[in-house]
């Protein structure tokens, strides 16, 4: 498999090479991480994998930081600082600890790069904390932003850049996971999103979570796919899995943090009869969902998604994604908040044969956005700006989606 280069390798390279701080990267299983660290590894040799799925590098991690130092010759003179890679050290009870400690001792002669298919959740929670000590980055699946631009804009969005609607088709089709996109084989697609939805359940759920009935977990999960996009109720989902609604709140959160899905939430604030508790749950791998207007609207919330945390993994501000809708059922698909003030509203819709959204238009007078798209999919690519108009209009997505990261 071809290897695209992907955005985060720069930002990478360039913070190891810039700041001590331990660099976290964690995303959903086979998104890239690893084959990015390999490449980015062979820009700072000497260079060394230590995985907790190996046996020898988790025989090197349970010896101690002192018995890894010297495996690594950390007491001894070298050119350069060199570069350990830990990967799914999240497996590892102790993980926290051991990095704290391995950091404390040797932060003026290693680089640290710690990667994991699990959320790198280091707030504390009855251990020692690593404020301070590391930098996380969240690395997304493939989008048409990345694949128009593999780097970060020098602004905010990137200009617009044309890849044809067969790009957007393969990208609906087959998600944005490389393997299945640059393979792009209906066939080989299916079966890997079945591979991989086995790992996750199987093993990544099994053994770093104390679920134990995984079967509903399971059903749980199809039915979030079955619902990418709509409305969720907590109790109704409790109902058809016949568990406690605080339950089904347990298991979608471990499920997002093992990457499997994401939950955005309705803004409300400064919103008269605004809807205040239902989320909606969109899949890192919208691959699989069947309905075509769902899909499309996933994908446009993975774009989003992806353009929210790497502006704040990168430190530009405080940023959220959100939808809207109110007790009138005037709903839009999705807002971004920038430092807590509503700033974009985007309304996902296939064709154009629909009209510009009265919700649209409407939330836009009431909050005072400074742009309200209406993202269509059949549309054709027009070579403009979308970030220069700031009433309500209707944007190809071939043009805004490829502004995006």
């Amino acid at each position: 498999m071809a290897h695209l280069p992907r955005l985060y390798e720069p930002l990478i390279a360039e913070q190891l090479q810039a700041d001590r701080q331990m660099l976290f990267l964690s995303g959903p299983r086979q998104v890239g991480k690893s084959t990015s660290a390999q490449r980015v590894g062979a820009q700072f040799p000497p260079v060394r994998y230590l995985s907790w799925d190996e046996e020898k590098s988790r025989q090197w991690i349970l010896a101690g930081q002192q018995a890894l130092a010297d495996e690594l010759g950390l007491d001894s003179l070298q050119v350069s600082r060199p570069l350990c890679v830990f990967d799914e050290m999240h497996k590892y009870a102790e993980w926290k600890n051991f990095l704290k400690g391995f950091f404390d001792l040797y932060q003026d002669r290693v680089r640290i790069l710690v990667t994991g298919s699990a959320r790198l959740d280091v707030y504390r929670r009855g251990g020692d904390s690593l404020m301070g000590r590391y930098f996380p980055y969240r690395m997304h699946p493939l989008s048409l932003g990345e694949l128009a631009h593999p780097q970060m804009p020098q602004e905010w969005f990137h200009p617009p850049g044309d890849l044809g609607m067969s790009t957007l088709d393969k990208l609906l089709e087959h998600g944005g996971f490389p393997e299945p996109f640059t393979t792009a084989d209906p066939a080989f697609t299916r079966r890997w999103r079945n591979t991989r939805a086995d790992l996750l359940f199987r093993e990544d759920l099994r053994d770093g979570s104390n679920l134990q009935d995984l079967a509903r977990v399971r059903l749980l999960a199809t039915l979030l796919e079955a619902r990418a996009g709509q409305l969720s109720s907590y109790s109704s989902l409790a109902g058809e899995v016949r568990v406690a609604s605080d339950t089904i709140r347990r298991w979608t959160e471990i499920l997002e943090t093992f990457y499997y899905c994401f939950t955005i939430k309705p803004w409300h604030k400064n919103l008269a009869r605004a809807l205040r508790k239902e989320p909606k749950f969109y899949l890192w791998d919208w691959s699989g969902i069947q309905e075509p207007g769902a899909r499309f609207e996933n994908l446009v919330a993975s774009a989003l998604q992806k353009t929210v945390h790497a502006w704040t993994d990168l430190g530009k501000g405080d940023f959220g994604l959100f939808f809207l809708r109110d007790k009138e059922k005037r709903e839009v698909d999705f807002l971004l908040v920038r430092e807590g003030s509503p700033w974009i509203l985007v309304e996902a819709k296939t064709s154009a044969s629909q009209g510009l959204s009265k919700a649209l238009i409407h939330y836009h007078k009431i909050l005072g956005t400074e742009h309200a798209f209406q993202i269509v999919q059949d549309l054709p690519y027009v070579d403009a700006d979308c970030f220069q108009h700031h009433d309500p209009i209707e944007v190809p997505a071939l043009t805004l989606l490829s502004q995006l990261t």
